[in-house]
């Protein structure tokens, strides 16, 4: 349970970042 909540923190903090990079990008 633990794990699981870490990885999805990362894993949204990823997307979050991936967003922002395509945002400046265009």
């Amino acid at each position: 349970m633990f794990t699981m909540d870490i990885y999805f923190s990362f894993l949204f903090m990823l997307m979050l970042l991936i967003c922002v990079l395509i945002g400046v990008a265009f």
